[in-house]
């Protein structure tokens, strides 16, 4: 695969920012720890359903025809010389963590949003069609599942089953589509895109620690989520001897020191991750030894075996607790993807396209999960990384990716799209 000449056009990068900013501003709120702006855009909330029709707005405007699947995931089709060929995908998700940042899945969208404009100022018509997408439900924190929409779409969980999810208040993903107004009516499963390209932040310290302008991303780790319900005894927490308590909020947090003590191990490889995320004790009053906790744990690992053994190892630990705390734990698998490895050619084109523009630029593997990695299993994919400041922060309202690192990863996106759209075939 070699990158097209025509990529030397360039985006217009004010624009790009000023979208990424009006996009922004929709479930604004000020962080008072942080003392900066954070956005708070969860998924299926009026937040979201204002902020997928302003990008829908925008993609109209573009040119683009619009539509929305059944689980909420929108495209827009842009025709390419070829009618018969297969499209060009790119886009991400808009849909954020309770306290985001301006620029997780958005740069995504909106820069693949940016580079159809940048086609449309320079009159290219690109040989292939194109579509840009916005996903549901990427980030999971709302109805335990992360890439919910882009999942579905690609065929990993049916449609039936993502409807039936439920959030915190017992509102299910169809009702609230449904409620929203994102409740589509083109079938899911229909797409089938010559090739998967997505922009997004790195989320991680690696690039603008080690001076890179660029992440050729090679793939995705495995990830594991699990809900535990930890059932013991409330009790008055003066008059109860501890010999007497059976305390699931022991048995939590001597859960959360083992899996720390298990990626400290290096059993489970260099690379494994773990995190207790939610630890909420019921009734959670001071003086009252709680009666249950509900945890939750966040496992991840490149390397499938052994994430499967940290998980079994795990599953036995968490039996002998029980059985040693006198506490029942119910453990329920919420979320599981396998590592993901992406199409070595679009890797390299990646990196021609960062060298083109005399971009230092590296190979490096996604520590989070993203739509691409559910595009990965029906067409060649890739993704492009750009770094981010406060040692790559994300999840958090002081995510922040400069002017420059943003236009340098959408201008790779757009010799990206280029390049993939101009190659022959009917895959």
């Amino acid at each position: 695969m070699t990158t097209n000449t025509r990529a030397q056009q360039t985006i217009n990068t004010d624009r790009l920012m000023a979208s990424l900013e009006e996009l922004g501003a929709i479930g604004a709120y000020h962080d008072e720890d942080a003392d900066v702006m954070g956005v708070r855009r969860l998924a299926l909330s009026p937040e979201d359903a204002e902020g997928r029709r302003l990008v829908r707005k925008w993609f109209e405007e573009a040119g683009l025809t619009a539509s929305t699947d059944a689980i909420g995931n929108t495209y827009a089709d842009r025709m390419g010389l070829d009618p018969d060929l297969s499209p060009v995908m790119s886009g991400s998700h808009i849909d954020s963590v309770p306290t985001g940042g301006k620029f997780d899945g958005a740069l995504g969208v909106l820069g693949a949003l940016e580079v159809i404009r940048t086609l449309n100022d320079h009159d290219i018509t690109t040989r292939r069609p194109l579509t840009i997408a916005f996903f549901t439900d990427e980030e999971g924190c709302r109805f335990g599942t992360d890439m919910l929409g882009s999942a579905v779409a690609t065929g990993r969980i049916p449609l039936e089953q993502a409807y039936a999810l439920t959030d915190a208040d017992g509102k299910s993903v169809k009702d609230e589509l449904a409620a929203i107004g994102f409740l589509g009516d083109e079938p899911v499963g229909q797409r089938r895109p010559a090739a998967f390209i997505e922009c997004h932040v790195e989320q991680g310290p690696s690039l603008i620690h080690e001076g890179f302008d660029l992440g050729a991303v090679t793939g995705v780790q495995g990830i594991s989520w699990r809900k535990l319900t930890i059932t013991g005894a409330s009790a008055h927490a003066g008059a109860t001897p501890m010999s007497f308590r059976k305390d699931p909020g022991l048995a939590a947090a001597k859960i959360n020191c083992r899996i720390h003590e298990m990626c400290a191990s290096g059993e489970y490889g260099p690379d494994m991750r773990a995190t207790m995320g939610v630890i909420t004790p019921e009734p959670g009053m001071i003086n009252v030894i709680p009666g249950r906790v509900t945890a939750t744990v966040d496992l991840r690992n490149p390397d499938d075996d052994a994430m499967r053994r940290a998980e079994a190892d795990l599953d036995a630990y968490q039996q002998e607790i029980a059985e040693q705390l006198q506490v029942t734990i119910d453990s329920q698998q919420t979320a599981r993807t396998p590592a993901v490895a992406f199409d070595e050619a679009v890797i390299a084109a990646v990196e021609a396209a960062a060298r083109v523009q005399g971009l230092k630029c590296r190979r490096i593997l996604a520590g989070a999960g993203h739509d691409a990695q559910e595009w990965s299993t029906v067409c060649k994919t890739a993704m492009i990384f750009t770094p981010g400041l406060h040692d790559g922060i994300s999840h958090n309202p002081r995510e922040l990716s400069t002017p420059k690192h943003c236009a340098d990863a959408v201008n790779t996106l757009l010799s990206m799209i280029l390049a993939l759209s101009d190659e022959a075939g009917n895959a």
